[in-house]
């Protein structure tokens, strides 16, 4: 043995010196995980053939090996770590030849890349990137970070440490809309570093703030990190709960689990919500206290007003926090006591399947023993009950179909018990109904009468809805019903959109709230998954860009509203008409809001060509293309390199061999624990894409075979690799921030600066691991 080393060993530590010296070189990462992957296993071969390197092998045929699998220990679970005094042999890392290896890697690229690249079941998903990409290079070429910091600062400047807490939140903001580090930390470095600097703000603090802001967009949705980790997560945690539910006795992990082994990128993105904010919140009280000891490092500043109407505390309090606070508390009571609700009253033409137990019963008494381990003996009793139950009344019933006579009376009982109020359009007027309010709030001293008009509409609409408009109300009916209120509310919300457009705040942050607003809620709503919304968001930022570029110009942006309001009539139509044209019998209705809506389309679709001319024609485009190519190419092709030098760690047994090391620890925990301290050491010499597609699939068959929540362990590895932005030496925030920073802010202090910041981070990573609920409780509730 080489220095005392198993050859797997020297192997680990040659694929990790070429792959540091590939990085070290200069190469692009991309290109450089490749290679290291080649040149690694050309040095390992060379020694292997040589003899230099050796690997001691369990026997499996020896008595003690045999002894242990009769005692009932998983074959799995045995390894020289764990039970050391085992029979071992040498064997040479390759033990057909080198020549085999190379076979067999050959292979197992081209179905690697076929399923992780090119057509396996998660690219749909992996599309969402690049489409997330070209919405967060848009948004940041329109300047709205510009207008962000301005406005923030002068809300938060007067506070002590006002303009290090205006960047942490157009940090976060930009994090929500963007996603791209890069661009957030270089765009705040140039706008916000002078300003802080010259008005008296420790360089230390301002570059530390900056930087730390700028990842939010690796935790804060639609994050590409949590795109990319969690499309390899989901194949990760159903492939090894699959094994973990045979390696008991059962034949599958639903039967074992009781559940489906299933985590989606939508899930992770509910799981990412408050992790985000609560770390955004820790950077901003940071700021905070680090300005009220000292004061003279982040001093208040006062910073110069557009003109609006001046607001009073009563009002502020009465229009922006009491009527919003008495609107959604009515809402939510009225569907407490039945007033609104679901009028769905669609009934199956077939009935339900009988009642099934929650956990399987019929299973072997291997699988049955792990289940008790896993859910219980109640939750097990619980099961066997029921199944006695179904039993006893005859057995579990299938699906049978209905008779029209039982569909009518089902639906005819549907609408007699439906909720006088419609959830959705109860949602919609609260929505419009708190628009108003902050119109109003805006200007208190305008003319209220447009307001009130307004609101009556929105009276108009929910007493006709609750008096004359029921389930099977047709929607063409209903419309011509509302006309008149939608009229007064249409009119109402003219005046308060021109009000909105005069307070600075409102018009700065609404046009990206609304898109924020549209793909994350699209995403977390359920309604879609992120492939379809990070289209939505990408065609919205195209919109938004060319209207601020016309505005630039001092030229009307009526066609790109018009194509907003199309996309928006289209939505409105598609929820509330059949458009199926070809079903049997058509209504008059139908037909119409069929062609309204294929106009709609072709506006929205000119709308959204015509911002492509506005942006080709400003040379914005032309940039945004070949930076989305750049982005989107570099993320694919690490994909690639990275399956690579995968292979290679798999050929002459390194993942097994790490793999073996965690298994050798009774708690999984314990593992998690070691897995995320490596992470963050190796955080300070690789990227997060290199971590996410070389580490992650070696630790991950370990990681997310346990008990642990799949959610909290893709969240606290993302949370743990926004770190490897702001640590020594290759963090890339602060090569950023170095880039743009003036020549009086030293590479020191940008060191200096963001050792707090690393430190919160370690510190939420820790009230995570304390508060896993923070992490789950919205995607439970979402479920539910």
């Amino acid at each position: 043995m080489l220095f005392g080393l198993d050859g797997v060993e020297i192997g680990l530590i040659i694929v990790f010196l070429c792959l540091f010296g590939g990085i070290l070189t200069g190469f692009p990462v991309a290109f450089a995980i490749g290679g290291a992957g080649l040149m690694s296993f050309g040095i390992i071969a060379a020694l292997d053939s040589a003899g230099i390197l050796v690997h001691e092998a369990l026997d499996t045929g020896s008595q003690a090996y045999r002894d242990l699998v009769n005692s009932g220990v998983n074959p799995a679970n045995i390894s020289h770590f764990r039970y050391p005094d085992l029979p071992v042999y040498p064997e040479a890392l390759f033990p057909g030849g080198w020549e085999q290896a190379v076979d067999r890697n050959l292979s197992f690229i081209v179905n690697r890349m076929n399923e992780r690249v090119f057509a396996g079941a998660s690219i749909e998903t992996l599309l969402a990137v690049l489409m997330f990409v070209m919405m967060g290079i848009v948004l940041e070429r329109s300047k709205i970070a510009n207008d962000l910091l301005t406005t923030m600062a002068r809300v938060f400047g007067p506070l002590p440490g006002g303009l290090a807490v205006s960047v942490v939140i157009v940090g976060a903001f930009l994090a929500a809309s963007t996603g791209i580090v890069g661009a957030t930390v270089v765009t705040m470095g140039l706008l916000s570093l002078p300003t802080m600097l010259r008005h008296g703000y420790s360089p230390q603090l301002a570059t530390g703030v900056i930087a730390a802001s700028g990842t939010l967009g690796q935790i804060i949705p639609p994050s590409i990190v949590i795109v990319l980790l969690g499309t390899l997560a989901g194949d990760l945690y159903s492939a090894a709960q699959e094994a973990r539910a045979q390696a008991v006795g059962c034949t599958d992990a639903l039967t074992y689990l009781g559940e489906p082994a299933v985590v989606s990128v939508g899930t992770l993105f509910q799981a990412a919500m408050l992790p985000g904010i609560f770390l955004a919140s820790l950077y901003a009280l940071y700021a905070f206290g680090y300005a009220l000891f000292n004061p003279s490092k982040a001093p208040p500043v006062h910073l110069e007003h557009t003109s609006h109407s001046t607001i009073t505390r009563r009002e502020g309090v009465l229009w922006f926090i009491a009527v919003p606070v008495i609107l959604i508390g009515g809402a939510i009571a009225s569907g407490q006591m039945g007033i609104a609700g679901s009028q769905q009253i669609v009934v199956s033409e077939f009935s339900e399947a009988g009642a099934r137990a929650s956990l399987r019963t019929a299973v072997s008494d291997q699988c049955q023993a792990a289940m008790i381990d896993l859910h219980g003996q109640d939750a097990w009793d619980k099961a066997v009950a029921e199944q006695a139950a179904i039993e006893a009344s005859g057995g579990s019933q299938g699906s049978v179909q209905r008779t029209p006579e039982e569909i009518e009376a089902l639906t005819t009982d549907a609408v007699t018990n439906a909720p006088k109020l419609g959830n959705g359009l109860l949602t919609v007027m609260v929505l419009l109904s708190l628009m108003l309010s902050f119109g109003r709030g805006v200007a208190p001293t305008g003319d209220p009468r447009p307001l009130l008009i307004g609101a009556a509409g929105i009276v108009g609409v929910l007493v006709l809805d609750a008096l004359f408009v029921g389930p099977l109300t047709t929607s063409g009916t209903a419309f011509v019903i509302y006309l008149i209120p939608f009229a007064a509310l249409a009119y109402g919300l003219k005046a308060a959109a021109a009000n909105l457009a005069k307070n600075e705040l409102f018009r700065v942050v609404f046009p990206p709230l609304v898109l924020i607003v549209a793909v994350l809620g699209s995403i977390l709503g359920g309604v879609t998954n992120p492939t379809p919304a990070a289209a939505l968001g990408a065609g919205g930022a195209l919109l938004l860009a060319a209207y601020r570029k016309l505005s630039d110009h001092h030229k009307s942006g009526k066609i790109i509203l018009g194509a907003a309001f199309a996309v928006i009539v289209m939505i409105l139509i598609g929820s509330n008409f059949d458009l199926r044209l070809g079903r049997g019998d058509v209504p008059f209705e139908d037909w119409v809001a069929y062609i309204v809506a294929l106009g709609a389309y072709y506006y929205a679709m000119f709308g959204i060509l015509y911002a492509c001319w506005v942006l080709f024609s400003d040379g914005t485009l032309g940039i945004v293309v070949r930076e989305t190519a750049k982005v989107t190419s570099m993320v694919f092709t690490i994909l690639i390199g990275s399956q690579l030098l995968n292979l290679v760690v798999i050929s002459f047994g390194g993942e097994h061999y790490i793999q073996s090391f965690l298994r050798s620890f009774d708690n999984e925990f314990t593992v998690f624990l070691l897995v995320m301290l490596v992470l963050f050491i190796l955080g300070f010499v690789l990227d997060f894409l290199e971590i996410i597609y070389i580490v992650v699939p070696i630790v991950g068959p370990v990681i997310y075979g346990g008990t642990m929540d799949p959610k909290w362990v893709t969240i606290m590895i993302a949370v743990n690799l926004q770190t490897s932005f702001l640590t020594p030496p290759f963090g890339f925030a602060l090569f950023y921030l170095r880039g743009v920073a003036p020549k009086e802010v030293t590479t020191g202090h940008i060191y200096k600066g963001i050792i707090p910041f690393v430190l919160i981070q370690m510190l939420g990573l820790g009230i995570l691991w304390v508060f896993p609920d923070i992490v789950t409780i919205v995607p439970n509730l979402l479920s539910n």
